[in-house]
């Protein structure tokens, strides 16, 4: 047993004076003959006041005054953890890298468990971090001895650094001192290394090794897919574990927000496991980060960069089928689609909508209304991709300018032939590329050749604008700057009639090159240098880099692993950044070997305190005492008898509290209070059979305005209309005198839809239907219920051409084929739901622009409300609030203003569902007065 404060134990030494003060006798009281009281003087008093208080009272009372001091100066039992050092010097080994930072907290505390028991043997600890510190001079200092309070004050200021140990660096620290340890304590992450078998010798060598594991130690890290992954960002690798893991990524914006959520399983014994995310170009490309739920740190943080964004790409077809092989479209295809979001389609469709890049095959770019359209596009900031073939070359190109004929410069008419039987020359081969170039740095195969190609005309700045050449000089590609965009011109067609550079890898990258330079990126060259601009610590956190961040060349980011000097983050210029992982030299995760006797911190037993035991019996005499002295006021003199009922209450007194306070078992748990239930009341019999009727039972939608959604069997899809209902009910009852609950899931066939006035139901690609389904949706319809279908972000009407637009679109009309819908038409701004109670223009949801179809007005029942709606703006993301009140669903591209305008749609549909055609009934307010003003 030992004391927290043992100096308060000195006050022991004045129990003889408590003693003495307890014995004290009062002085006897004078006496003082009073004539009126002498008749009194006869009368003989039975009761004896005691000169002196009896032993036994004495020795409670000191014993109390023992307790407390006892009590007060913090006695405890010392339990052997199994981490606690012997007596001499204490070596902590700390692993503090890339893979610490998930278990940091019961790290340190473990960490400050062994300190604070090497301070109560007095003991030195040395502290030996095993990652790389930025500072040298603090390396050299460690492994040092130092006391407990030092060493606890370096704990607390310690933080898990984000790039990985380096064990064997350590272990040549602990050789050069040479010192030998009582015991050596070692926490280790769990995860193996290099030259792991030179550190556990070193360790070894310097006392008996205690080995710190912890239980619920996740070894995970988030690396890059491999090229050509398709809709997988990222991968997970993990330590093999027994025990399945399921897991959550989240891909939020630069600003914080959750744009997706994706579980990932990983199985038992799995050692990676990829996370795919299926979502629309422009929401991918507002990615940033790519982390995983309740695990922070540099290696489950995942960087995005300039070179991981997905450009919208239009390619111009001529119409008819693309031949494969022979298609002028097929090579660019495959070069374009794993990288970027390809269109394809007339001029008309494609500019439309958003791009980065168009490209134009031969014969493509035809008509005077089509090249203008393209030459404003371009105007504007579009890079517009061409390649040549038989119509370029046959077209007459003497005095016509570039900006007359989208060329960024002017041709000679027909084409060169190389290598044919009527030529002397033989097919060129391609030049290195220029410095100035955006394919700078790409290696140039020597089986790649031009036979055929059209001539650019000389002109005096001919070479500066050629990015590619033959090796006699020609030009092969050339450009041209118009307003704020770009022309490029492929000599060649995009066959390989004319060269084998589309069979070529060169054509895929000179292709990527040119989508990336379209979009304003800074393609820095493999000699630059690019300066850290923010950079991770070890907790996953963005922030400026440290002092000890040096530049990194452009060419370096495959082959260089994450130090102090190179931490992991963002490097370069906004328009050109380049992500450096934490893992990014990390393929596979091994468990590593125990280095000594395993420890479990969670079997620790703290050190038991008993003072509080001491004050509970200290307060349980002081309870006799006074129990003692009210006896000892009514009895006329204590007794035997007197004595041992005093000695009997005290003892049951003592014996109730103790059971009252003290804990019930070696846990440390209260006993649980014993409570008897009053006996049920049976509940209403019937009166002849005497059998118990149940309750009837009241649905809750029945009681007050409930919201429901329709069930898809998707997790996901499920938990966001929940929230998304939840918060547009929030905003309702805010808003409005309507009151509506926490809404409903339901299966449309199975539950009763009779007492909800508003059903949502977002359409997933396998959704399916079922006559009785259809019948039960047709009823709650025909009752005056409205059915708000979303597609959520995919166009309802499968126009958009996408597999997940035509999926959907497909359906849609799968799931709306019974149903008693009314001919529908786009809803304007002028349909009564755009003015229940907002007056809106728009009706946007996480997508502003998706148009959303209602009944065409004269063509509905039920007083000329639509019984459905039907949009695809994805209106449950944009009103969806998580357990905190929060919005953890970014709406694009309005932000905050246009997430208001979907609470306000939403509020409005509310409104017409609950109201109905209130609102234009009260346009004919007016002529009913003026009728009634007319009536005799």
């Amino acid at each position: 047993m030992s004391f927290s404060s043992p100096f308060l134990l000195l006050a022991l030494a004045g129990l003889p004076l408590v003693w003495w003060l307890l014995r004290a006798t009062p002085p006897q009281p004078r006496r003082q003959v009073f004539p009126p009281v002498a008749l009194l003087s006869g009368l003989r008093t039975r009761q004896i006041d005691p000169v002196r208080s009896p032993l036994w009272l004495l020795v409670i009372r000191a014993l109390v005054f023992s307790l407390l001091v006892v009590g007060l100066a913090g006695p405890f039992l010392r339990h052997d953890t199994g981490s606690a050092p012997a007596s001499g010097p204490v070596l902590l080994v700390m692993d503090n890298g890339l893979f610490a930072a998930p278990d940091w907290a019961e790290r340190i505390s473990t960490a400050q468990a062994i300190v604070e028991n090497a301070g109560r043997t007095q003991s030195p600890v040395s502290l030996l971090l095993t990652a790389p510190t930025p500072t040298e001079q603090s390396a050299e200092d460690m492994p040092r001895a130092q006391s407990s309070s030092e060493a606890e004050q370096v704990l607390n200021a310690l933080r898990p650094s984000p790039w990985p140990v380096e064990r064997a660096q350590a272990a040549k620290r602990l050789k050069t001192l040479g010192h030998t340890y009582a015991q050596v304590l070692y926490l280790a992450d769990g995860v193996a290394g290099t030259q792991d078998g030179g550190f556990a010798q070193a360790l070894r060598d310097a006392g008996p090794v205690r080995e710190v594991r912890f239980p619920h130690q996740t070894s995970l890290a988030l690396a890059a897919p491999a090229p050509g992954s398709g809709d997988v960002m990222a991968r997970v690798l993990a330590v093999p574990s027994a025990i399945p893991q399921d897991l959550t990524a989240l891909a939020r914006t630069a600003d914080g927000a959750t744009l997706a959520s994706v579980p990932v399983s990983l199985p038992a014994h799995a050692t990676e496991a990829d996370i795919r995310l299926s979502l629309p170009p422009e929401v991918r490309n507002q990615i940033e980060t790519i982390t995983l739920r309740g695990i922070a740190g540099a290696a489950t943080t995942f960087l995005m960069d300039e070179t991981n964004r997905m450009r919208p790409v239009g390619l111009l077809s001529a119409g008819g089928a693309d031949t494969p092989l022979v298609g002028s479209l097929f090579y660019i295809r495959r070069a374009l689609a794993p990288t970027t979001d390809l269109h394809e389609g007339t001029p008309e469709a494609l500019l439309s909508r958003p791009l980065s890049v168009l490209i134009a095959p031969d014969g493509t770019l035809t008509g005077t209304q089509t090249q203008r359209a393209v030459r404003d596009w371009v105007e504007k900031g579009g890079t517009l991709i061409r390649f040549a073939g038989p119509a370029l070359a046959g077209a007459p190109h003497e005095g016509t300018s570039p900006a007359d004929s989208l060329l960024p410069v002017p041709l000679l008419d027909g084409t060169r032939q190389l290598g044919g039987s009527m030529t002397w020359g033989a097919p060129q081969k391609l030049a290195p590329f220029d410095a100035l170039s955006p394919f700078r740095g790409l290696p140039v195969p020597a089986d790649v050749t031009v036979s055929r190609q059209v001539l650019a005309s000389p002109t005096d700045t001919l070479s500066e604008q050629s990015w590619a050449r033959l090796a006699d000089g020609t030009p092969l590609v050339t450009y041209a700057s118009m307003g704020k965009g770009t022309l490029v011109l492929f000599h060649i067609s995009s066959t390989a009639d004319w060269s084998n550079l589309p069979l070529s890898g060169l054509f895929v990258s000179m292709l990527q090159r040119l989508t990336e330079h379209a979009n304003g990126l800074a393609i820095p060259a493999d000699d630059t240098l690019l300066s850290p601009a923010l950079s991770l610590d070890g907790e996953g956190n963005l922030g400026p880099p440290p002092a000890t961040a040096r530049g990194l060349r452009a060419s370096a980011f495959v082959s260089t692993p994450v130090s102090p000097e190179h931490p992991p983050g963002l490097y370069g210029p906004r328009n050109g950044r380049r992500a450096l992982n934490a893992t990014s030299q990390i393929t596979a995760l091994q468990a590593a070997a125990p280095v000594g006797t395993l420890i479990d911190p969670q079997t620790r037993q703290p050190d038991r305190p008993l003072g509080r035991y001491s004050l509970l019996a200290a307060l349980v005499l002081m309870l006799v005492d006074g129990l003692a002295m009210l006896v000892m006021r009514v009895a006329r003199r204590p007794s035997p008898h007197g004595l041992a009922a005093i000695l009997a209450a005290g003892l049951i007194v003592a014996t109730g509290t103790a059971r009252a306070q003290a804990p019930d078992d070696d846990t440390g748990h209260m006993p649980s209070p014993v409570t008897v239930a009053p006996q049920a009341m049976p509940a209403a019999s019937d009166a002849q059979s005497g059998a118990t009727q149940p309750p009837p039972t009241v649905p809750p939608a029945a009681l007050e305005t409930r919201l429901a959604y329709v069930v898809t069997g998707h997790a996901d899809v499920d938990e966001v209309s929940r929230q998304g209902l939840q918060g547009l009910s929030d905003f309702v009852n805010a808003r409005t005198s309507a009151k509506l609950g926490v809404p409903d899931a339901i299966r449309p066939g199975q539950d009763d839809l009779s007492y909800y006035p508003l059903i949502y139901w977002p359409v997933t690609a396998d959704a399916e239907t079922s006559p009785a389904i259809t019948a039960n949706l047709n009823s709650f319809m025909t009752h005056g219920g409205i059915l708000l279908i979303d597609t959520q972000g995919d166009d309802a009407s499968g126009e958009d051409g996408g597999p997940a637009s035509a999926s959907t679109g497909r359906a849609l009309r799968r799931v709306t084929a019974g149903l008693q819908i009314p001919p529908l038409t786009t809803m304007t701004d002028h349909h009564l739901l755009a003015h229940t109670f907002y007056l809106l223009h728009d009706f946007p949801g996480r997508y502003a622009g998706q148009p959303v179809w209602v009944a065409r007005e004269g063509d509905a029942e039920n007083d000329d409300v639509s019984p459905v709606i039907i949009g695809s703006a994805d209106w449950v993301h944009a009103w969806a609030v998580d357990g905190s009140g929060g919005t953890p669903y970014a709406v694009l591209p309005g932000g905050a203003e246009q997430r208001i305008q979907a609470y306000r749609f939403g509020l409005n549909a509310v409104i017409y569902a609950l109201t109905g055609s209130y609102k234009a009934d009260q346009v004919h307010v007016p002529m009913l007065l003026k009728r009634l003003e007319n009536t005799p």
